[in-house]
């Protein structure tokens, strides 16, 4: 189990990042659309103060029952261990375990 200080941190940044995410998409665009550097500059200097933790780089994918960082399926959002567990206990629908 992870620290709960590491999975709240994780949480905050999720909000950050989702209270950010609109306004760093129109920067993104007009980047994109702008012609001249100068205006280019102008819209980097205003994408660069928002915050870090802002940016959707920075989160870390992480078990939703364990917190464990490392090893992490996206489809079912779990980690491999407790994948595992549950596979065998027949929790996820679909899925069993192999016999070669």
């Amino acid at each position: 189990m992870a620290k709960k200080s590491l999975i709240e941190k994780e949480k905050k940044k999720r909000k950050l990042v989702e209270r950010y995410r609109i306004t760093r998409q129109s920067l993104k665009k007009r980047i994109n659309s702008s012609l001249t550097i100068q205006d280019k500059l102008t819209i980097s200097i205003k994408l660069q103060s928002l915050p870090r933790s802002s940016a959707p780089v920075r989160l870390r994918n992480r078990c939703s029952l364990t917190g464990r960082p490392r090893s992490n399926y996206r489809d079912f959002g779990l980690s491999r261990h407790v994948l595992r567990e549950m596979a065998h206990t027949c929790l996820l629908p679909g899925v069993s375990k192999s016999s070669w």
